[in-house]
């Protein structure tokens, strides 16, 4: 099976920790040269300077706000000016929890733009890279909730869906260039994201986070939660050689939970 990425550059957003970091991990230990995106310098230094180098690697990193569109496409484009990127890993943090009928029109705005917007952004700045390798892969890492809709995530199930349905138009758009467009979808992963859910949870319902907890964990077959370094494995997979003809596809991480078929 071919994994190797040696002389291969991977872009990775919310690299900083989580499942972005972890991913970043696993593309460095099949030989990729990464650069970690993220707003925090400081935990970007860190992280980067965590990674392996066994393959001779140069590893980067640059703090910007996925907000920030204009910003991001200035920076993303110089960074691969010098050093064309054939990997996109496109992870950003979720919008917080609540109700879709009562969410502010400004909370859809914000997670539009930080999560399809950005993508866009990143997309546009990458394609020529790629394009002049005849090789590229974009995977989103996004939600299972783009099956089944996750009570207490009205916007993030809102622009999930969006970013899911961009990412199958932009997979047959892009597929003759050999370029591959694909979405992972974390289930309950055990990440600062999860920790916030369980708190926020505990808080409006008057259980402890131990009590959610479990009530989450019902629902997964694997009763546990998810590790970071699972869904950044299949994340990994996606972005090499021998994944070149998976396209277009939504792909499950999350201990069976998902119960539809498609």
């Amino acid at each position: 099976m071919l994994l190797d990425l040696s002389g291969r550059h991977a872009l990775v957003c919310g690299a900083s920790q989580g499942i972005g970091h972890a991913s970043a991990i696993e593309l460095a230990e099949l030989g990729a040269s990464v650069t970690l995106l993220a707003r925090s310098a400081d935990a970007l230094k860190t992280a980067a300077e965590a990674l392996p180098r066994k393959h001779g690697q140069h590893h980067r990193w640059f703090a910007v706000d996925m907000l920030q569109t204009d910003k991001l496409r200035i920076a993303v484009t110089d960074i691969v000016a010098d050093h064309p990127a054939q990997i996109l890993i496109n992870n950003t943090g979720g919008p917080p929890g609540g109700l879709a009928h009562t969410a502010e029109t400004a909370a859809f705005e914000t997670a539009f733009r930080q999560q399809l917007l950005a993508g866009q952004t990143l997309v546009q700045a990458l394609l020529p890279g790629m394009r002049a390798a005849s090789y590229g892969r974009i995977v989103n890492v996004i939600s299972a909730s783009v099956k089944e809709p996750i009570a207490g995530l009205g916007v993030s199930n809102t622009v999930r869906a969006a970013v899911a349905a961009w990412a199958k138009t932009l997979s047959g758009e892009l597929a003759a260039d050999g370029i591959t467009v694909n979405n992972v979808l974390p289930g309950y992963t055990r990440t600062a994201r999860l920790d916030g859910l369980l708190a926020a949870q505990a808080g409006s319902s008057g259980r402890t986070e131990d009590e959610v907890a479990q009530a989450m964990l019902a629902t997964v077959p694997a009763r546990r939660f998810g590790k970071a370094s699972e869904v950044a494995a299949v994340i990994a997979f996606l972005s090499t050689p021998a994944a070149a003809y998976v396209n277009g596809v939504s792909i499950a991480v999350d201990g069976g939970r998902t119960r539809s078929l498609s």
